[in-house]
């Protein structure tokens, strides 16, 4: 699997940190040419600088995922660099308000994880897929979560925000399935990451003691099976959603 993906380009937001740099590290260690989108300026620069260090090709952009203008030109200054775009994988996301009811949920914090959940998946996903359009191949990949599939109290925005990521890639997956183009998603349970320090420990005790292997889950694993599901390999699965919670899944 060295080679994998030799001669791939592939664009990964929030790739600075956490999940989604280590899904671009595991993608580079195999071949492929990496685009950073990530809002901050700083975190990115020193990753794009590690990655390069090792010899990987890397670039790194400062994105706000929200902002339809700026998502469509990052995409298109990287297709017009790279000449085409083979992968994206969508790892942009912020929690929000955490151990909060929804009568204290202020209207102001939805609006903003709302815009970077889902709103930065739409724009993602359909700037991505005009340029995997005109070579009828793609894959496409969206960190959505379990807190989608089975709603964390006390986390109305995250909960729905990624409940709305799910629906995404199911609907996407189904209007692309006679293509070249897959749409799929992952949905953790707790993985180890600097997200983690947003959360309530009440609320993060919570959701780890909802899992069976009672413990949480590393980004190591995580990018180990984005990897498979954005390979050639990965040719007859779209709009699904992989499991990655230690056994809390039940659907």
């Amino acid at each position: 699997m060295q080679s994998r993906f030799a001669g791939q380009v592939a664009i990964v937001t929030g790739g600075a940190d956490g999940i989604g740099k280590a899904i671009a590290q595991r993608i580079a260690s195999e071949g492929g040419t990496i685009a950073l989108f990530d809002i901050n300026h700083v975190t990115l620069d020193q990753t794009v600088a590690k990655f390069t260090k090792v010899g990987y090709n890397v670039t790194g952009h400062v994105l706000d995922v929200s902002q339809e203008t700026l998502v469509e030109k990052a995409i298109q200054d990287v297709v017009k660099a790279q000449g085409k775009l083979d992968i994206m994988v969508n790892s942009a996301g912020i929690v929000g308000p955490t151990n909060t009811k929804i009568t204290d949920y202020s209207a102001a914090d939805f609006d903003r994880i709302y815009h970077i959940n889902l709103r930065g998946a739409f724009l993602m996903t359909k700037y991505a897929i005009k340029f995997m359009e005109q070579r009828n191949y793609g894959r496409i990949l969206h960190l959505a979560s379990i807190a989608g599939k089975e709603g964390n109290p006390f986390m109305a925005g995250y909960s729905s925000t990624k409940a709305g990521v799910i629906g995404l890639v199911k609907g996407i997956g189904k209007e692309y399935a006679e293509t070249g183009i897959t749409v799929n998603g992952l949905a953790p349970a707790v993985i180890k990451t600097a997200l983690n320090e947003d959360t309530a420990p009440e609320q993060l005790a919570y959701m780890a003691a909802k899992i069976p292997m009672k413990r949480l889950g590393t980004v190591e694993e995580v990018a180990a099976l984005a990897a498979w599901v954005v390979s050639t390999e990965a040719s007859f699965t779209t709009g699904f959603i992989f499991d990655l919670s230690g056994g809390r899944a039940t659907y």
